[in-house]
């Protein structure tokens, strides 16, 4: 006589089970249609290979399983698939997933199929491939993947498999009748579970209340090495760890598994599950579901296809509306209430109970907690009920888990022995996905840093090498100048007629190209005149602008205090500017004053062209612009448009006196400094700089919904400004190049090349890392359109800064080259 051990707590709630038992196990009709949800287990989602308007056999895989934890899925009969999109499916929650929708022909045609006569003959990896294939998952609980539970652990032994046959949960059946008609099923396929597990014994935990069933098993376990115990009936012994501790006595320890104390547990359906893959190459596609409740004229069980709507099961079994206050799935006990009659039947889907109000009342409105302690003592787990329900009231969830909060099995006994009819197993079950849900983020939030950090560290890991390879080119270069030194120090003194003639010529160009002192003086005129000239534009926009804000003011007269304080900052902020703006303007006149005149004939020093070009560019554009603002308001408001006609006046006649500087005159001047190409270049990079931000926010606006026209006609009149400039800019960077090339351009030195090779290689760094910006967030999901936009952009204006710094290098180079070649023309 095997020794029975007890677990804590219990109850025993009325059983209701002989409802369902009085008639033999039914095979339910084919349906119209099958819903075929990808998540029946605990994992990931299978991934759908099939598209709507594809036919599939039955048994046909229509959904593989998506990485370790996973399970296939398939068709339970022959048909075409109508859909794969997002249906509400059985869960607590009442959430939604993505289903597979087949529109049944009728014919209930299998696919091919490849039974094994004898599977003894097959090896462990060989049962475990057909296990896995067959798509099969825990049919008595939460439906874990049973090929991982039967993959033997590498370290530890199995010692014991249990086989769950209590089924101590009220008005569930479906177990029992199984192993009342298919007993051989059921031990067959635990023969297979114990050959790939070689366990030490193979036990089956069957409660004393199912006499016919206990029978059943002996009678078909006769003659092999499984032992049929029969236990106590008390809920919840079919619990994973209640049974475990009933037939060994051991605990599985908190945060472990029971694997990982040498014990194995499988549900009967699943055995049964297991033996028809193997045996006969069927996958898991029906399975055997109790219908009861006063809902129903003829409870009992049924062999049902998976993805049945429920609604057709329960037409079979008689049922009536009238009769029912609501629908369950699973037991009263553990099973929550269904929103929609017509959800899909799924692998766990082991009862559905049509209750009427008489049978299942509804509970009592909770009341406050009085500390009875009666939770406690039912409690299998040993927990501490009434504790972890005021944490989980209170939102303390780490003293909730501290509780040991994951140790509960969510029985329900707590909730069923309390007086104050407080759903704790609700509170348990919320709690539960809060702890998930933050430890979800966390896990994010985590990855991301890890991620950031990881770049952080790339980008300084390449920078320093990039450093260590100019300090090396650097030290290279330094090292060749110095060895070229020290030759030419070693070599005889004796003069060389031939050297000497060309350093005398290279003394003589350097002279011509140096400016005299009087053209260097008229440059530093020059130069005044265009920053009294900048200067001076600012002084009368900042006027302008203080104007407007003082007619605004006057304008406020009546609005609220807030605003008129506001415009009243703004115009102590303006007349500040205004007063910095006119002592630099002061400044910088006298000290033009102090600069002595070139020469007699040039009194006055005109302004840089290119500068005076510009501020008639910009007179003539707020001309424009203030043109378009008078029409716009000359019927609406006429007083504001004679005040901008005043303005649009003087503006005029500041474009006069801007035009009539810039006019040529006829007086002699000195020759022309050398343009200064550096200066030159650097406007036209700001001037496509700024062309490419306009360009940007153009299309930026564009892209907004619902568009500003308004905004957009501004910015497109921007970005054709723009284009002008730039324009205007290389042209005069053109002129000047061949004026320079005209007049013999310096060689640039080995320090000069070493500079424009660093600037070349930067520029090429920057639109790498601009690059793999783009391709990291043309990868995110999902894709920031915008983000995406602007990062083109900028890879695009890098590309150029790249082709400009390698232009400008190739022509360094090459004058060098020029140079040396000329120099050796000479010394030969």
């Amino acid at each position: 006589m095997r020794q029975i051990w007890d677990f804590h707590g219990g109850v025993h709630p009325p059983e209701n089970k002989s409802q369902s038992t009085s008639r033999p196990i039914r095979k339910a009709t084919l349906p119209k249609t099958l819903i075929l949800p990808l998540s029946q287990h605990i994992g990931q989602p299978a991934k759908a290979l099939v598209e709507p308007g594809q036919k599939v056999l039955k048994g046909e895989v229509v959904a593989a399983a998506e990485g370790p934890v996973s399970v296939a899925v398939h068709a339970s009969s022959s048909g075409i698939v109508t859909a794969v999109e997002r249906r509400p499916v059985p869960h607590p929650s009442g959430l939604s997933d993505v289903c597979i929708v087949i529109e049944t022909d009728g014919e209930d045609a299998w696919t091919h199929l490849t039974p094994c006569e004898d599977y003894r003959s097959l090896s462990p990896e060989q049962l475990l491939e057909r296990v896995r294939q067959g798509g099969i998952a825990g049919m008595g609980g939460a439906g874990f993947p049973t090929a991982i539970k039967l993959h033997p652990p590498r370290n530890d032994k199995v010692n014991a498999l249990i086989l769950n046959a209590a089924e101590c949960e009220p008005y569930i059946t479906a177990d029992d009748m199984l192993m009342r008609e298919r007993a051989d099923e059921v031990i067959r396929g635990m023969e297979i579970m114990a050959q790939l597990l070689e366990p030490e014994e193979c036990l089956i935990g069957i409660e004393d209340n199912k006499p016919s069933a206990i029978a059943a098993l002996k009678q078909a376990a006769s003659g092999t090495h499984i032992e049929v115990v029969v236990i106590p009936t008390k809920y919840p012994s079919g619990g994973e760890k209640q049974l475990i501790k009933i037939l060994t006595g051991l605990e599985v320890p908190h945060g472990k598994i029971p694997a990982d104390i040498g014990v194995m547990c499988q549900n009967i359906g699943t055995a049964a599950a297991v033996y028809r893959a193997v045996r006969f190459g069927e996958p898991l596609i029906s399975r055997i579901t109790t219908v009861t409740g006063d809902g129903v004229a003829t409870p009992g069980n049924f062999e049902v296809l998976l993805g049945s709507p429920m609604s057709d099961l329960l037409q079979q079994a008689g049922f009536d509306a009238s009769k029912t206050d609501r629908l369950i799935m699973g037991g009263p006990m553990m099973g929550f209430t269904l929103t929609d009659p017509d959800l899909p039947l799924v692998k766990t889907s082991n009862c559905i109970m049509a209750v009427s109000a008489k049978e299942f009342p509804r509970p009592d409105p909770a009341q406050a907690c009085i500390r009875c302690g009666l939770c406690a003592e039912a409690c299998p787990a040993e927990l501490l009920p009434q504790q972890l329900y005021w944490f989980a009231k209170a939102q303390e969830f780490d003293k909730a888990e501290n509780y040991n909060l994951f140790d509960c099995i969510e029985c329900g006994a707590c909730s069923y022995v309390c007086p104050s009819s407080i759903p704790l197993v609700q509170y348990y079950r919320y709690a539960k996905n809060q702890i998930r849900v933050t430890a979800q983020e966390q896990q994010k939030s985590d990855k991301a840093r890890e991620r950031f950090e990881f770049r952080q560290a790339r980008l300084e890991r390449e920078k320093e090498e990039k450093e260590a390879k100019r300090k090396a080119r650097a030290e290279a270069a330094a090292k060749a100048q110095a060895e070229k030194a020290a030759q030419q120090q070693d070599a005889p003194a004796e003069a060389d007629p031939k050297k000497a003639a060309i350093e005398a010529a290279i003394k003589r160009a350097q002279a011509k190209r140096a400016p005299a002192p009087a053209q260097a003086q008229a440059q530093a005129q020059a130069q005044a005149q265009v920053n009294i000239a900048e200067l001076q534009t600012n002084v009368d926009k900042a006027r302008e602008k203080l104007a407007k804000v003082r007619e605004t003011l006057a304008e406020s007269d009546g609005a609220n205090a807030a605003m008129q304080e506001k415009l009243r900052n703004a115009i102590d902020k303006n007349e500040e500017r205004l007063a910095a703006a006119e002592k630099a303007l002061h400044d910088a006149q006298n000290s033009a004053q102090g600069i002595p005149a070139a020469s007699n004939a040039t009194q006055a020093t005109q302004a840089d062209p290119e500068q005076q070009a510009r501020a008639i560019a910009r007179t003539r554009d707020k001309i424009k612009t203030l043109t378009q603002a008078i029409e716009a308001c000359r019927e609406t408001d006429p007083q504001r448009a004679a005040q901008l006609t005043e303005t649009v006046e003087k503006t005029k006649a500041k474009l006069a006196e801007l035009e009539a500087e810039s006019a040529p005159t006829d007086k002699t001047t000195d020759k022309p400094p050398e343009p200064n190409l550096e200066e030159l270049t650097s406007q036209v990079e700001k001037a496509r700089d700024k062309l490419n931000m306009m360009q940007g926010m153009l299309d930026d606006a564009r892209a907004e919904q619902p568009a500003d026209e308004a905004k957009i006609a501004k910015l497109q009149r921007a970005v054709e400004k723009n284009q002008d400039r730039l324009a205007a800019a290389q042209k005069t960077l053109e002129d000047a190049r061949t004026q320079a090339g005209g007049a013999g351009v310096k060689a640039a030195s080995p320090e000069e090349i070493e500079a424009l090779t660093s600037a070349l290689e930067k520029a090429q760094d920057k639109l790498a890392m601009m690059q793999n910006m783009l391709r990291e967030a043309q990868q995110e999901s999902p894709m920031d359109e915008a983000k995406v936009a602007k990062l083109s952009r900028a890879v695009e204006k890098n590309q150029d800064r790249v082709a400009a710094a390698r232009a400008t290098l190739n022509e360094a180079r090459g004058d060098a080259a020029e140079n040396q070649t000329s120099t050796d023309g000479a010394g030969a």
